[in-house]
C-alpha cells in the first residue's frame, strides 16, 4: 500500500525512492508490527483480564506452573493483528507470496482462535475436536500447496533443495504438494507444541522467521542468488517484508510475554505463527533449512512422539514429562534457565542453518 505511495511521490519528492527498496520496507515493517504490538498490548491484557480469559494449567505438570492459572491468553491476536497490518502497509501486495502467507497466517489462526474460544470463553476443556483441528489445517494446506504448485513455472521450481551440496535438487513433481501439506501443517502444529513456557516459542519464531527473511531477500533478487547459487525466485524478496512484521510484532509480544508472562499466545497465535514459517519456507524453497533453524520445534516434537509410542509399547516413559522443555524442569531447572537455553540452541542452529547460504 505505501509503496504504490512512495512510487507515486517520489517522481515529485526524491527522498520517497528510499521506501521502494525492500531492505527499507522491511525495517520500516519491523518497527510499525513493534510499535502496534507494544502500544495496543497492555490495552489487550486489560480486556482479557476483565473478561477472565486465562490460562488452565495442567495439575500434573511442573508445580510451579500452578501460579499461572489465570494469566490472559489467546494473546496471539495481537500478533497477528501486527503481522497482517505491518505486511498491508510495506509490502508490494503484487505480489501473489504476499497473499498466500497472509490468508495462511489468518486461517491457521481462525483455526486456533476457535479452539481457544472453546476452551477459554465457553468452558469446553476439549475445545475443538482433534480431527476437525487437522481437517481445516490440512484443508488450507492442501490448497496452498495446490496454488504454489500451480504458480511453478517449470519442475525445477519444486524440487527439493538439498543445503550444503551445489546445485543438488531432488526433482518431486506433485510430490511437492504432499512435502508442502506435511511443512505447513507439521511446523503449525511443532511450534504449538513448544508454546509451553515463558516466551519460549516466541524468540525462536523471531529468530527464525528472520533468517527465512534473508533467504527470501537473496532469493528474489537475481543478482544474489546467481552468485550464491541459489534459485532466483521472483517476488520472493516481498517475504523480507513479511519475516522483518513478523519479527518486530514477536519481540513486540515477548516484551509481555517474557517470565513472568503478563500474557500468553495460544492456539491462536502459535498455530499461525509456525504456518507462516512454514509457507515461508516453502516459497524461499529452504524446507530442509527450515528443519535445521527450527531444529528446537522439531526436538520438542519428537519429544511427545517418543513418549507416546514408549508409553504406548511398552508402558514405561522415556521422558519425565513431554514435550521436551517439562522434562528439564522437572530435572530441577528454572523455567527462566530451561528458556534462554532453549534460545541460545536455536541461535546456534539459525547461524547453521544461513551458513548454508555459502557453505556448497
Amino acid at each position: 500500500m505505501l509503496l504504490w505511495l512512495a512510487e507515486t511521490l517520489k517522481d515529485y519528492v526524491s527522498g520517497f525512492n528510499v521506501f521502494t527498496y525492500i531492505t527499507m520496507r522491511a525495517i520500516m515493517g519491523a518497527l510499525t508490527a513493534l510499535v502496534i504490538s507494544l502500544v495496543a498490548g497492555p490495552r489487550m491484557i486489560r480486556r482479557l483480564s476483565v473478561r477472565q480469559i486465562g490460562q488452565t494449567v495442567r495439575t500434573d505438570g511442573p508445580e510451579s506452573h500452578l501460579p499461572k492459572a489465570g494469566t490472559p491468553t489467546m494473546g496471539g491476536v495481537l500478533i497477528l493483528v501486527a503481522i497482517i497490518v505491518s505486511t498491508l502497509l510495506w509490502a508490494d501486495l503484487k505480489s501473489a507470496y504476499v497473499w498466500i502467507v497472509i490468508a495462511v497466517t489468518a486461517a491457521f489462526g481462525m483455526i486456533g482462535f476457535v479452539d481457544d474460544y472453546k476452551k477459554l470463553v465457553l468452558r469446553d476443556p476439549a475445545g475443538m475436536s482433534a480431527r476437525g483441528k487437522i481437517f481445516w489445517q490440512s484443508l488450507t494446506a492442501i490448497a496452498v500447496a495446490v496454488i504454489l504448485f500451480l504458480l511453478a513455472d517449470n519442475p525445477d521450481d519444486t524440487a527439493l533443495l538439498i543445503p550444503y551440496f551445489k546445485g543438488v535438487a531432488i526433482p518431486l513433481g506433485a510430490f511437492y504438494i504432499v512435502l508442502t501439506y506435511f511443512v505447513i501443517v507439521g511446523t503449525s502444529n511443532a511450534v504449538n507444541l513448544t508454546d509451553g513456557l515463558d516466551g519460549l516459542a516466541i524468540m525462536p519464531a523471531v529468530l527464525v522467521g528472520g533468517a527465512l527473511g534473508i533467504f527470501g531477500y537473496a532469493a528474489g533478487n537475481s543478482i544474489f542468488s546467481g552468485y550464491l547459487d541459489i534459485p532466483y525466485i521472483s517476488g520472493a524478496g516481498e517475504m523480507m517484508v513479511f519475516c522483518a512484521s513478523m519479527s518486530g510484532a514477536g519481540l513486540g509480544f515477548l516484551w509481555f510475554n517474557t517470565y513472568p508472562a503478563q500474557v500468553f499466545m495460544g492456539d491462536i497465535g502459535a498455530l499461525a505463527l509456525g504456518a507462516a514459517l512454514g509457507t515461508v519456507a516453502v516459497i524461499v524453497r529452504q524446507e530442509l533449512v527450515l528443519a535445521i533453524m527450527g531444529g528446537l520445534f522439531v526436538v520438542e516434537t519428537l519429544s511427545v512422539i517418543i513418549q507416546v509410542a514408549s508409553f504406548k509399547l511398552t508402558g514405561r516413559r522415556i521422558f519425565r514429562m513431554a514435550p521436551l522443555h517439562h522434562h528439564y524442569e522437572l530435572k530441577g531447572w528454572a523455567e527462566p534457565k530451561v528458556i534462554v537455553r532453549f534460545w541460545i540452541i536455536t541461535v546456534i542452529l539459525v547461524l547453521v542453518g544461513l551458513s548454508s547460504l555459502k557453505l556448497r
